[in-house]
């Protein structure tokens, strides 16, 4: 497929693609011009607080909500039990296996908690401060239970999250590379390297994370018209639609939901909420518009969370560094129920543990547990980040044991650019790369030579400062597509994207999108891909979306796919406007239709000078006096764009730091990737997006955890606990990029939303060993704080295990489910 547009612009007219263009959108954001949903206000309007949950696990014996009934300006106070027969339970999207265990999950809890956090009544009010007053008074009386808190034990069923269930043993989801043909078989792989190889074993801990959005979700719903209509902070506005209705039994056609501006996701606004359904169901009950809006403290807590992995990996490989098998087994903590997407997100990692490198042989399992702490689902990069950290920690582990430079091993077993398209061990097909140029371009501006022959200086003079040099070569799999493999994985829906181009008769252009942005610049790359396509100016294009009354059609913004999926929607409608406007084109020029060329917003006669722009034929379409016989008075056009294939980006990211070894202090020295995501369409946007992945994942690395006491309580749920870096706390960073266009889209694009986010967890921590593994360190604990490296560096000075690893990660039976305890010790972190 070419990788070039085939309506290019005149020579000398200026391209929009590739233009670093300030974004549309900013103007209105920056000047309090915004339509947040906490800022919806509407006539006769009551407002909601939530009252949650302080257990972990209880049962709710009795609820007293008569003191919170008589508070000023209280309309009502409604328990679960009020609204048991029509909440419904929030769907899961993903069943992962058809034997997967999944406990009902009613927005208001009845009889039962199940985290620290859970909705058990909710109090509406005239406003909201006396909402929450009145949640004060709301006396719940619980039996605490015993609750399921820790991984490792919940996965053997030590204590059960849900009794009724038997087991917190969700799902076990198997990828085989002998069975599925796509490679060798893995056992025998290791065992060969046993005799005469290398076999290396580690343990690694993904933490868990808030994604801590700048936004608190929000949401308002007004059931006073013919449509019901949800203003909400959310990324999906069209899945929620859908699901409101299949949940609530709602006819689709009945409701309108809104995505207004919204203040950041990254994931964790890709979610049905229980605030949203019970908004919904109270709005209709009380025939009032209704409006809730969660503080940070809720948001941290009752949000859903990401990552939470144990993660044991084997890699087998000749005496010479060539790999020859990858064993991947996770232990996947859900939290407290199956969330819309959650137990799907390992397996969207499961085919990203091999990453670049031509393993022969490739074994994959998880198996998902339920515990009694917030439910996990995606987060920036959704199961690709957990599998780039762990074969990115793993190769500089061979490294170490052959002795070479981390660069060396990853080179000898990547992809070569020559032998692209790639099918690769889990079954896909790597259209493009070029990892040697990222990695020669990233080496060059990081002085990688330089800093080496620096950290040699330091280690020989014993300096107490030592610097590390950390290594991420990736790639991942993005556009959340094609919908035929979505199905072949059970999930519940497609990854096409729909667009709508509306040629209005001035000329000007509406762009309607199933795309929901939340900050990604959507409003301006999008006209600037229908500016060049279509020839008109940039400033006359409108974009539309967040709507479903306007753009009714559409799969919404998660997995980098707006660009690579929803730009060639774009791209597909654009064409259409243009050959609908041929043959009347033709008509008004009185010519032959294959005579037409169009050029920059212009249909010409070849060889002549005869020509007319696309709004005159805009105009004479719409007055619709002569036109063709046979032709439609209408150039308005729908493209709905299935992929078909995933896309796959790639970079190599390299990060020095300083640890100094009397503190444990990590300070960032130099960071530099280049990435490969095709062709750009707006440089400015790219370096955003980039920076904010970067800084994501470093706060993985050095700062961010979620932390529960032995109760259940979430103990980091506000900022002052919960470590969200500022621009103070970071360094600036060298973003450079080498392009290989995809050969799966006509923009020759490849998504970037992620790619920062999941390369530079593992440079880091890379980088933090590399300065401290001269003393006995294999592994420290996410997030590397101070603390955690000083006590690695000093284990052995204390006569016992490294305090900062956690013991092996438990094997289970694949054939059960259930636990066996490895025999390792060595490189287990916690």
């Amino acid at each position: 497929m070419t990788t070039t547009q085939d309506a290019p612009a005149d020579a000398g007219t200026p391209r929009e693609i590739g233009r670093e263009r300030r974004r549309k959108e900013d103007q209105r954001l920056i000047t309090g011009r915004t339509r947040w949903t906490d800022n919806i206000t509407l006539p006769g309007m009551l407002h909601l607080a939530m009252v949650r949950s302080p257990f972990a696990h209880a049962r709710i014996t009795a609820i007293d909500v008569e003191a919170a009934k008589a508070s000023p300006n209280v309309v009502t106070v409604i328990t679960g039990r009020d609204v048991a027969e029509e909440q419904g339970s929030l769907p899961n999207a993903w069943p992962i296996t058809p034997d997967q265990v999944a406990p009902a999950h009613p927005p208001v809890a009845v009889d039962r908690v199940a985290f620290a956090g859970e909705i058990v009544a909710v109090v509406v009010a005239r406003t909201p401060a006396e909402a929450r007053d009145a949640a004060e008074l709301v006396d719940v009386d619980y039996e605490e239970l015993p609750a399921a808190l820790d991984l490792r034990e919940s996965a053997q069923d030590k204590v059960l999250a849900h009794p009724d269930l038997g087991t917190n043993k969700s799902a076990l989801w198997k990828f085989d590379s002998g069975e599925a043909g796509t490679g060798g078989n893995v056992d025998e792989a290791i065992a060969r390297a046993r005799e005469g190889g290398i076999v290396i074993e580690r343990d690694f801990r993904q933490q868990r994370l808030i994604p801590a959005f700048m936004e608190p979700r929000s949401v308002v719903v007004d059931p006073t018209g013919e449509q019901v209509t949800m203003w909400a902070s959310t990324q999906i506005p069209h899945v929620l639609r859908f699901l409101l209705a299949a949940v609530l039994g709602i006819p689709e056609s009945k409701i309108r939901v809104i995505a207004p501006d919204v203040g950041g996701g990254f994931g964790g606004k890709l979610q049905t909420t229980p605030e949203e359904f019970i908004t919904m169901v109270l709005a209709r009950r009380l025939g009032k518009p209704l409006k809730y809006t969660e503080t940070r403290s809720e948001s941290l807590m009752a949000a859903h969370h990401g990552r939470d992995q144990w993660q044991h990996i084997t890699l087998s490989a000749e005496k010479d560094g060539t790999v020859t098998g990858l064993k991947v087994e996770l232990l996947a903590d859900l939290g407290s129920h199956v969330s819309l997407i959650g137990g799907g997100v390992p397996v969207l990692g499961a085919f990203m543990f091999n990453s670049i490198y031509k393993f022969p042989a490739y074994h994959f399992a998880v198996q998902t547990v339920l515990t009694n702490k917030t439910w996990t689902d995606a987060y920036r990069g959704a199961g690709r980040p957990e599998a780039t950290f762990a074969i990115e920690r793993i190769m500089d582990e061979l490294a170490t044991e052959l002795g070479v430079d981390p660069l060396e091993v990853r080179e000898k077993n990547w992809i070569k650019n020559t032998e692209f398209p790639f099918t690769t061990v889990a079954g896909l097909e790597y259209d493009s790369g070029n990892y040697e140029k990222a990695t020669q371009m990233a080496k060059e501006s990081f002085g990688y030579d330089e800093l080496r022959a620096e950290q040699k200086r330091r280690r020989e003079s014993g300096d107490t400062v030592q610097l590390g040099i950390g290594v991420s070569t990736f790639t991942e799999m993005c556009g959340l597509a094609p919908s035929r493999v979505l199905g072949s994985l059970d999930y519940g829906a497609g990854g096409w994207e729909h667009a709508s181009v509306r040629m209005l008769p001035t000329g000007k252009v509406e762009l309607l999108t199933g795309a929901s942005a939340h900050g990604q610049g959507h409003e301006t790359a999008f006209s600037q891909i229908v500016a060049d396509r279509l020839g008109i100016p940039y400033e006359d294009i409108e974009v539309l979306h967040g709507d479903t009354a306007i753009a009714h059609k559409g799969m919404d913004t998660y997995g980098s796919r707006s660009l690579v999926v929803g730009g060639e929607a774009i791209v597909k409608a654009v064409d259409k406007v243009i050959e609908k406007a041929r043959p009347i084109a033709a008509h008004m020029l009185e010519a032959n239709v294959d005579d037409l060329e169009y050029k920059a917003g212009r249909f010409g006669v070849r060889g002549t000078d005869q020509g007319v722009q696309m709004t005159e034929v805009a105009l004479a379409t719409f007055a619709a006096h002569d036109l063709p016989d046979g032709v439609e008075a209408s150039l308005d056009s729908d493209a709905t764009y299935d992929p078909v294939n995933f896309n796959y980006p790639h970079g190599t990211h390299l990060c020095a730091v300083e640890v100094d070894t009397e503190t444990g202090r990590v300070k960032m020295r130099k960071y530099t990737c280049v990435d490969d995501i095709g062709n750009i369409v707006n440089p400015l946007i790219v370096a955003g997006q980039v920076h904010g992945g970067l800084v994501q994942g470093i706060a993985q690395a050095l700062w961010e955890e979620a932390v529960y006491d032995d109760s259940g309580t979430l103990v980091s749920a506000s900022f002052v606990d919960y470590l969200v870096p500022t621009a103070a706390d970071t360094i600036s960073f060298d973003v450079d990029h080498n392009t290989t266009p995809s050969l799966t889209n006509t923009l020759g694009t490849k998504g970037v939303g992620e790619a920062g986010t999941i390369a530079s967890t593992p440079a880091v921590v890379n980088s933090v060993l590399d300065a401290i593994r001269q003393f006995g360190v294999e592994d420290i604990m996410m997030p590397c704080t101070p603390e955690r490296v000083w006590k690695a560096i000093h284990a052995k000075d204390a006569g016992g295990a490294d305090p900062t690893t956690g013991g092996a990660a438990p094997h289970f039976d694949e054939s059960t489910g259930h636990e066996g305890q490895t025999d390792r010790t060595d490189g287990a972190g916690q």
